[in-house]
């Protein structure tokens, strides 16, 4: 007897296949699985190639229960999914929730609690009896997700496009106490801190050196040059693939890490964000941390566990493991031991 599980986001799918006991037999991943972000045909196309790679080398027919963790999908996405289960072997088609029901069961078996999600949106929910009894924000991109990658990822981008605006005024303005080259050595050198960033520093031409987040923006971007036409490459590339301004939340990190103002205070400011979205869902029980953005060790997460300092926190682990576990709590209800099925998956 076979329980799979499903795990779709903004950013990657994943897919995995339990044995009983909770022991992980498969595990696949693919594209973004978010219908609502990228269609419900390429979700879809992403849910199905991720299920296909965890059923590698098992029989399909053995999976008695599945469920489907879904960021943004709706009824017609449910009857998609049974028609992919359907293609992949599977005799039935899954149930699908949301991705806080999965994240939340990835970090525990208490039955009430809150969830408080950042990956490449944000959100947090309220369980009572492993049901969702009140949710606040996750309104997307656009319109919300607070806190999430995408807001700090664009508030990072933003900052960046103009001090690069801004950096013909401050020319004027400014009265400089070191040559361009030391400031340009001296930002490179905080930059070589990290073993992730070595490099980035390097190849930006002789254009005017800002601080780590405008230098590390760039990078990201592809952009070198004069300030201002700089910026106005960011604007256009970033218009035309929003993901690119969601890619450049972890670089706000790496800049605030570096000392860099402007990002120090992003960090802040989703934390606060975050931490006001969670307290908007007051209860007991623990509070689970789920999504790259706080299960992450860096600046975010740190700032967020200070400010839930004396609250029961808890960090979810892999969305597909819990999606696993929940299939296999409908099938064998209490039988279905959650540590088993979480420390079998990954992180």
């Amino acid at each position: 007897m076979l329980f799979a599980g499903v795990d779709a986001g903004g950013t990657t799918t994943r897919a995995a296949v339990h044995a009983a006991d909770g022991t992980r037999l498969g595990h696949g991943t693919a594209g973004p699985g978010n219908p609502a972000a990228h269609g419900p045909t390429a979700a879809c196309v992403a849910v199905g190639q991720a299920l296909r790679r965890a059923l590698d080398g098992l029989d399909p027919r053995s999976v008695a229960a599945s469920v489907a963790g879904v960021a943004g999908g709706d009824d017609a996405f449910a009857a998609t999914l049974a028609r992919t289960w359907a293609e992949c072997g599977l005799a039935t088609p899954p149930r699908m929730v949301g991705d806080v029901e999965v994240a939340y069961a990835a970090g525990t078996a208490a039955p009430s609690g809150t969830l408080l999600l950042a990956g490449t949106g944000a959100a947090a929910a309220r369980f009572s009896g492993r049901a969702v009894t009140a949710v606040a924000d996750g309104l997307g991109w656009l319109l919300g997700d607070e806190g999430g990658g995408f807001w700090i990822g664009r508030a990072g981008v933003r900052a960046a496009v103009h001090t690069l605006d801004r950096s013909q005024e401050r020319a004027r303005d400014s009265v400089r106490d070191c040559t361009r080259d030391s400031v340009r050595d001296s930002v490179r050198a905080r930059l070589r801190d990290s073993p992730q960033d070595r490099g980035l520093g390097r190849g930006l031409g002789p254009s005017p050196v800002f601080g780590p987040l405008v230098e590390l923006v760039s990078a990201h971007f592809g952009v070198a040059g004069e300030p201002r036409r700089r910026a106005d490459r960011i604007v256009r590339l970033a218009q035309a693939d929003r993901m690119l301004v969601a890619a450049a939340a972890p670089l706000v990190s790496r800049a605030a890490s570096a000392g860099d103002e402007d990002a120090a205070g992003i960090v802040a400011e989703a934390a606060r964000r975050l931490t006001a979205t969670a307290a908007r869902l007051p209860g007991d029980g623990p509070l689970v941390l789920a999504g790259g953005v706080l299960t992450t060790d860096g600046p975010v997460r740190a700032a967020v566990l200070a400010r839930l300092a004396g609250r029961q926190v808890t960090t979810a682990r892999d969305g597909t493991a819990g999606a696993c576990w929940l299939a296999a709590l409908d099938r064998l209800g209490e039988r279905a031991v959650h540590e088993r099925f979480i420390a079998s998956g990954g992180r």
